[in-house]
């Protein structure tokens, strides 16, 4: 459903409606209901239909409407057989475009040239703590190369800034946008890949359904996939246990009784599962490398437009 009477994730950046003699919100993501769907015994489920997202990002890759790609899926032993799902996916949606559609690649290319994806499979798989030990150790001779090659009086000052922030990069501080794209850089010059998942984020940067990880609690079992250094797809293990979601909810400032009936489908045992969410635009706004997210969508909607 996408009109739902409480935040899918938390937070304020929902679009609320009037819904007869109360109030509605349009669904930021389908995240309690296809876990719920898991509890009725389907094994995967998968969703393709729009997310809205009241978030005032006018950026080059945000959009107030999208389509999106959501999975949810049980697993026997662990996680990682969600993440090797994932990255199977998405080897197969890369080699079926390049075999499929050639000619409309090239005639997008002939407008707007790029070079074509440079990728692996299985593909690389980092630690976010692995990945913050690369941006802060190789980070700051990228940028200050970039520095020196910059003339802009002004561009030069936010690569400065953004220098002395990589420099100080704590372990489990959550990365920005400008990380990502160093990141991807870093990457794509050590391994020679374009397509990369991060894996087990700071529990401070994730969702209140994110299951911790049994090890050390400072991190979560949750995963990002970036593609030309950017995030495409953000993803988890789900908190099973309705006493641990119902604690995590609390802690979050998400009201349990908004959300109870999603709490109530675990009260009778539940499988431990994981799943993700995939902003379509984004993905093939980076496959083809265009420079905004818009030219990927008929009708593109962000902040500043609702029409046409």
């Amino acid at each position: 459903p996408k009109l739902i009477g409480g935040e899918s994730e938390g937070g304020a950046d929902v679009f609320e409606v009037k819904y007869f003699e109360t109030k509605a919100f349009l669904a930021q993501s389908p995240q309690l209901y296809k876990q719920m769907a898991l509890m009725t015994d389907m094994p995967r489920v998968f969703e393709v239909a729009p997310v809205f997202r009241s978030e005032n990002s006018n950026t080059h890759r945000h959009m107030t409407e999208f389509v999106g790609l959501d999975i949810e899926m049980t697993f026997k032993d662990h996680y990682h057989e969600v993440i090797d799902v994932l990255d199977g996916l998405f080897n197969h949606i890369f080699v079926g475009l390049n075999k499929r559609y050639r000619p409309e690649i090239e005639a997008i290319r002939q407008q707007y040239p790029f070079e074509d994806l440079k990728w692996k499979y299985p593909c690389l798989r980092l630690t976010f703590a692995e990945a913050t030990r690369l941006l802060r150790t190789k980070g700051p001779a990228l940028l200050e190369k970039r520095m020196a090659a910059e003339q802009d009086t002004y561009k030069r000052g936010l690569l400065e800034k953004h220098l002395e922030s990589v420099k100080v990069h704590a372990e489990e501080e959550d990365i920005s946008t400008e990380d990502e794209k160093v990141l991807g850089a870093l990457i794509l010059e050590e391994y020679g890949e374009e397509f990369y998942i991060i894996d087990k984020f700071p529990k401070d940067v994730r969702p209140f359904y994110t299951m911790p990880d049994p090890q050390d609690p400072r991190w979560t079992n949750a995963y990002d996939i970036f593609l030309r250094g950017e995030e495409i797809t953000s993803g988890a293990q789900r908190i099973h246990d309705p006493k641990l979601l119902a604690e995590k909810c609390t802690a979050m400032g998400v009201p349990v009784k908004d959300i109870q009936t999603y709490i109530d489908a675990f009260k009778y045992g539940a499988y431990p599962h994981a799943g993700a969410g995939i902003g379509l635009e984004r993905v093939v706004m980076l496959f083809l490398a265009l420079p905004n997210i818009r030219k990927s969508s008929l009708f593109p909607r962000d902040p500043k437009r609702l029409t046409p």
